[in-house]
């Protein structure tokens, strides 16, 4: 027997669900986000397959999306729409019987195991069965990444997108990835290609072949080697069908016209850390984080602790105080485009 990781990714899944609610607009360039007004200050949640052509993406402002394209529709983002879809499908990759680590509304990576003797069993006819069930279930299209690992399976998706099967292994992963750079790489991003490319490292095999002593340097003991191990394909492969809990929750606003009276932001969030208590008074809170992000657009955060963190039921003044204390460490004076508190919950000890 043989195991396998997929990773199962709907197509531009915010996007095909509202075509499918609304079927008028298939085929024309779709943009969810916010309340759906591109005037207004907001950032696109997703774009459509005909949007991204002219140059529309995730996190886009909504206002440069409508510059980049005037004709493109605009909707809100309705996000129980989305759970309820979503849901639907999580029941389907459980149907399997395959154990489901649900990473999002719209992905999941299903563990797998296959005999090589039987050639029916093969991964790549899981995958296509598995993304014709659903298909059937939401009308919805998906690709499927298989690999050896979940760092695998994530990059295989890309490969097999539009509604497609890709696999990628460490027999493939220097051919498909070796000369491309290292933000290729799952969990890579810019400002570590930029640190890694004045050590010389421009691509996945170079990424590979670096000293994990060198890294460690420049990157830390944990995580310069944990980049060598990335550039060679490796990563963890076990599948944890545990059910997902929010170490967090929180809430924020963006003003359509700047603050700067520093008494509004601090009402503000005053009013978001009551809201914040609200929703999570049943889950024990450790600390209050603040987000503040000024004009035009430098976000900066801060937090503080919960005067008495571990208890059954969140006290709101309490948590109001500990978003103050986060608060006071910013500096007022600069005009403020967007707030934010987040409520940051206990560590449970079986996580660990």
């Amino acid at each position: 027997m043989t195991r396998w990781v997929l990773h199962v990714d709907l197509d531009q899944f915010i996007a095909a669900v509202e075509v499918l609610r609304h079927p008028e607009l298939r085929g024309q360039p779709v943009v969810v986000g916010g309340d759906g007004d591109p005037d207004k200050r907001g950032v696109v949640s997703t774009a459509s397959y005909e949007a991204r052509a002219l140059g529309v993406h995730s996190g886009l402002p909504l206002r440069t999306a409508k510059k980049r394209c005037p004709d493109c529709i605009f909707l809100p983002v309705d996000a129980p729409a989305y759970l309820a879809v979503s849901a639907v499908i999580m029941d389907v990759l459980r149907d399997t019987g395959a154990p489901v680590e649900v990473l999002g509304w719209d992905e999941a990576f299903v563990g797998i195991e296959t005999n090589e003797a039987d050639e029916a069993t093969d991964p790549e006819s899981f995958a296509r069965d598995l993304a014709a069930s659903v298909k059937q279930a939401t009308d919805l299209d998906c690709s499927v990444g298989i690999g050896e690992n979940k760092l695998q399976a994530k990059i295989a998706t890309g490969f097999g997108k539009p509604a497609g099967v890709f696999r990628l292994t460490s027999d493939t992963w220097y051919e498909l990835l070796g000369d491309r750079p290292p933000d290729v790489i799952w969990g890579i991003g810019k400002k570590t290609v930029d640190k890694l490319g004045k050590l010389g490292i421009h691509t996945v095999r170079e990424l590979a072949a670096a000293d994990p002593d060198r890294l460690a340097a420049e990157f830390g003991p944990m995580t310069g080697p944990w980049l060598v191990l990335l550039g060679r394909g490796r990563g963890d492969a076990e599948v944890d069908p545990s059910p997902y809990v929010a170490r967090s929750h929180g809430r924020e606003v963006t003003f359509q016209r700047n603050i700067k009276e520093w008494d509004q932001v601090q009402t503000e969030v005053a009013r978001l850390a009551r809201q914040v208590a609200a929703e999570v008074e049943e889950r024990p809170v450790a600390r209050a984080v603040v987000k503040v992000r000024y004009a035009p657009f430098t976000t900066v955060t801060h937090g503080a602790p919960f005067p008495a963190p571990g208890n059954a039921t969140l006290d709101p003044a309490g948590f109001e105080a500990a978003a103050r204390a986060a608060l006071a460490q910013f500096t007022p004076g600069r005009p403020v485009r967007l707030l934010g508190v987040r409520a940051e919950f206990v560590k449970d000890p079986a996580d660990d």
